[in-house]
């Protein structure tokens, strides 16, 4: 799959940007502490528009912050 590149999301680098606690954010947006890590470690396949809803919200983000495409010449 990765002939198409991927989408990268930026959940950490948001996290640390707007200084909100893990567990906080986790709290806020109604999500498991372990759902919240995939969402920071990229290893999330198949993505959910509800949490990604509710990550924005908490953040007060827009979506484009949050996901990025990487074309696949550029991916490591």
């Amino acid at each position: 799959m990765e002939e198409y590149g991927t989408i990268r999301i930026k959940l950490d680098e948001l996290i640390e940007k707007s200084g909100i606690s893990k567990n906080k954010l986790s709290h806020k947006a109604e999500m498991q502490r372990t759902q919240l890590n995939n969402y920071c470690n990229n290893q999330i396949t198949r993505l959910d528009i509800d949490v990604l809803a509710r990550i924005c919200t908490v953040l007060n983000c827009s979506i484009s912050d949050l996901l990025e495409f990487v074309p696949p010449n550029d991916i490591d």
